[in-house]
């Protein structure tokens, strides 16, 4: 059942439409700081938002019945990363402040719905190692960029926990690498064995 549901012309459109305005909606809410982004930097701030691009671009594709596997695994591994990211830095952000703002829960749905959308997909992705190796140094280099020349998501009440953060994302970044690994390219040798 939710293999038919998946993969239902109908509702790939309804979700390639939300992640589609979704992703919109997170370049939106980096305008300010892409702003006072430097040019180098600016296609490694907005993770979340280019995270749900990639796999609102694998949608576009599945819906027509073909893969690509590069997209695929950034998708995976930056959908899973930047939503459990968000999640728990909202979660942070409620701990230290003793608040939330309704944006902020809104945050850690979509989020959490991002992280479990490139998980329910893997199945159908045609990820080979070498996709997974490119989308890694992407995902690492990402994290070179955020923690090591600062342009990590703005979040004014966890500023001053920015070493913690960085080493967080750091490993959240390694088992989000692994999980994409386990879930497609070792899922589909065990599969083909």
């Amino acid at each position: 059942m939710v293999n038919y549901i998946l993969r239902d012309k109908r509702f790939l459109i309804i979700l390639f439409i939300i992640n589609l305005l979704g992703t919109i909606y997170g370049y939106i809410w980096y305008e300010s700081q892409l702003a006072i982004t430097p040019d180098i930097f600016l296609i490694f701030v907005p993770d979340s938002p280019t995270a749900s691009l990639f796999f609102t671009i694998f949608l576009l594709f599945f819906i027509f019945g073909r893969n690509i596997p590069y997209i695929e695994a950034l998708g995976i591994i930056t959908l899973f990363k930047y939503g459990v990211w968000a999640v728990v830095m909202n979660l942070l952000t409620l701990i230290i402040d003793g608040s939330l703002s309704a944006a902020g829960y809104m945050l850690m749905v979509s989020h959490g719905a991002m992280a479990l959308q490139g998980l329910l997909y893997a199945p159908y992705y045609k990820i080979k190692l070498r996709h997974i190796a490119v989308a890694a140094i992407w995902t690492l280099h990402n994290d070179v960029i955020d923690y090591v020349f600062g342009m990590m998501p703005i979040y004014s009440s966890l500023t001053d926990y920015m070493n913690e953060i960085g080493y967080f994302t750091f490993w959240l970044s390694i088992l989000s690498i692994f999980i994409a690994y386990k879930y497609t390219v070792n899922r589909n040798n065990r599969i083909s064995a």
